[in-house]
Formats: C-alpha cells, structure tokens, sequence
C-alpha cells in the first residue's frame, strides 16, 4: 500500500547551484523529511541554457517560457531517491526535450488551455503540451515526472516490490 505525504520543505534554487544537483538535492531532503521505513521521493527540473525553469506565476510568465523553449532543446532531470530505513538510495534521470518552433498563435492556444500554470517549464508533456513538442531522447515518463523504468529498478535493488 501507497501513501502521497508531501515534504515541508523550501525548494528554492541555491545561489550557483546547477539544475542537475539541485533536483538531486531537493529528491534527497524529501525523502529525508517524511517519516517512514520506505519512502520514496522525486524532484523534476527544467533546464534550458543550465537555469532551472520553475513554474509560472501566471500568463506573462507562461508566454515567456514557452518562448524562450520554442524552437530550441531543453533538458529534464528527474532525481529520485528512495530511502529505506536509514540508507538512501538515488538515480537522476535526464531526458532532452525539443520544442518546435511555436507562434503566437500557437502560444496563445496553448495557454487558453490553462495547462502551463502548474507545471515546471510551463508545459505538460503528458498533456496538451505533448503538441509542442516534435523531439525527445531519453524517458518520456521522466518528462512527466516520475521515469518508471529507473524507479522501478531502484525499487527492485533496494526494497520494493
């Protein structure tokens, strides 16, 4: 049996602190937070250029991460960490993600669609958002949030069924 227990913790970017570590670190201290035998954490980041995209404070920000995406690869790092009594155990996930070039038009489309405001990047893969993009290599489940091969194999080595 599963139980979702969110993590009380800031999640803010450190000063110089590359996505990649930072999502390890943020998967880290979530697993660390939450009381139990097994838990099991994940952090996703967008990165673009090696800043990490967060998610939208609402339209303006929206439109300009899509822009900024538009027509360009980016990187999504999922680092997920799994605790077992008092070991830990981690794999970090990257995928490259390519947007096709967007239009206004097709901006504007996609933010009537109200998917962007939630999600890192400002976009959703799994989603209306999987319309934008026209290349991946890696994990699409990775995009989404939680690559199951990669935990599924954590959860096999370490202490899951």
């Amino acid at each position: 049996m599963f139980e979702v227990r969110p993590a009380d913790l800031d999640e803010r970017v450190h000063e110089a602190e590359a996505p990649r570590p930072y999502a390890r670190r943020v998967a880290r201290e979530k697993a660390l937070a939450v009381p139990g035998d097994r838990v099991l954490a994940a952090d996703t980041v967008v990165s673009l250029d090696g800043a990490v995209l967060g998610k939208p404070a609402g339209p303006e920000e929206a439109r300009s991460l899509l822009l900024a995406l538009s027509g360009r690869t980016h990187t999504v790092y999922t680092a997920v960490a799994l605790r077992v009594a008092d070991r830990l155990h981690e794999r970090v996930c990257a995928t490259q993600v390519g947007f096709r070039v967007l239009s206004e038009r097709d901006i504007a489309w996609y933010l009537a669609t109200g998917e962007p405001y939630d999600k890192a990047g400002g976009y959703g893969i799994q989603g209306h958002g999987g319309a934008l993009v026209d290349r991946l290599r890696g994990s699409y489940t990775n995009v989404i949030g939680l690559p199951l091969r990669e935990t599924l194999a954590l959860l096999a080595r370490f202490g899951g069924p």
